[in-house]
This record gives C-alpha cells, structure tokens and sequence, in this order.
C-alpha cells in the first residue's frame, strides 16, 4: 500500500514514517507539513492510505479530507481524543492518539487491509489464481517471504520471536503481541504468554499442553480456559 503522512509535527512524522519503514507492505511515498501540499501530491501519486493529523497549518485535517472527492483510506492520528467522534463521521478506518505505540499501528494497518479485502473480493471471486497469504520477515537485513500456512508455532524471545515451519526457522525482531495482530483469528490462538500455534498443524492436546509435530507446547495458566475451550470446539 502506498501510504501518505500528512502531518506538521515533525516527531510524530519521524515516529509515523519509522514504523511504516518497518512494514514491508507498506510504501511511504511522501511526508506533508500541511493539507495544501498533501493535495498536490496526491494529483501526482497514487496514494492508497493518508495518514492525516487533525491539527495542520492553513487548512484543518478534517476540513482537507472534506475537500476530497474520491477520498483513500484515512487513519486519523491526533493528541485530541474529542475529535475521535466526527473522524469517523468520515468513515476513516481508524483513529489514532498521540503518542501512537506500534502495537496499536500495526492494528490499524490489518483494518486496512481487511477494508481492502472487503473491496476486491468479488474481483477475486471471478479469479481462478489464488495468493496465498503471507507477510515479510526481517531476517538478518533480509526481507523473508513467510506464507501464514506454513507457520506450525511462533516463540517469543523477549525482544525476538523464533518462526517455525516445516522447511525453515527463522529469528526477527518482533515482540510477540505485535505479531499476534498480524495474524487472524481463526487460523492461530496465542496458548502462552510465549508461544503461538497454528490451530490446523495441532495433532494432539491436553489441559495443560498441545503437539505440533515434534513439539509440545505448554498451555499458560492464564491462557488455559479459552484455549481448552477452543480446542474442544474443533
């Protein structure tokens, strides 16, 4: 997605733009002080995602997004929760308070794209090629191809999760409450406060623990009731 930032404080631009930096599928494309400029940008690119402060110079970020006719999804980010009402009067995806943790960006992010899904999926339904879905891994300055399918269980290491699949593991910076919100629901369920599982690659579980090939994996005591819960609803 190419994404636009359209904000005057400077801080908060360089925080916005570093965490975008961070998210493979996202492209920062321009950096605006002001709505004016944002508007001449977006006549020069095509923009997918605005990224929009609510407090600009010269023209108002809500003012800005009136002005547009065929609008890209909007993420609101501000220090003024007041305004969270009329933002979504917008129909914005989602509203962001100042200071903006990445853990909560990243929950914007997936809203994008289960907005985007909503929007083309009767075009996929008239495709016979289907993509599978996966996301890229920073791996020792490399950017990983992992697909969601393969992932049998994901381990935290405070500052770092360990990916296992059948053909590979890999090491990337991520904690693992961020990467929980990258994945869907009803494919994985975090069973302990460091481990994640793949719900199909189970093939045995207990009150206390499940096997994933090899493996077994503990289930947390503050984990135990919906994960037995779950498990015995399969």
């Amino acid at each position: 997605m190419n994404c636009l930032i359209v904000e005057d404080e400077p801080l908060a631009a360089e925080v916005l733009q570093d965490y975008i930096e961070q998210l493979p599928q996202l492209r920062l494309v321009g950096v605006c002080t002001d709505a004016l400029y944002a508007l001449g940008v977006l006549q020069k690119e095509v923009v997918d995602v605005i990224f929009l402060d609510i407090h600009l110079p010269k023209l108002k970020g809500l003012d800005f997004l009136k002005s547009l006719t065929n609008p890209p999804q909007v993420i609101i980010t501000t220090a003024y929760h007041q305004y969270a009402v009329q933002g979504y009067e917008f129909n914005v995806v989602d509203f962001l308070l100042k200071p903006i943790e990445f853990s909560r960006f990243l929950q914007a992010v997936n809203k994008l794209y289960a907005n985007e899904k909503n929007t083309i999926a009767p075009k996929e339904t008239m495709n016979s090629t289907y993509e599978r879905p996966y996301h890229f891994f920073t791996v020792n300055k490399h950017k990983v191809k992992i697909y969601l399918d393969d992932i049998l269980y994901i381990e935290s290491l405070k500052e770092y999760v360990r990916i296992i699949t059948p053909q590979q593991k890999i090491l990337t910076k991520f904690q693992i409450g961020e990467i929980a919100s990258l994945l869907p629901d009803e494919q994985f369920i975090r069973v302990h406060r460091s481990y994640i599982i793949a719900i199909s690659k189970i093939s045995a579980f207990s009150n206390t623990e499940v096997v994933i090939g090899e493996a077994i994996i503990p289930i947390g005591r503050s984990y135990k009731k919906m994960v037995v819960q779950c498990l015995n609803s399969l």
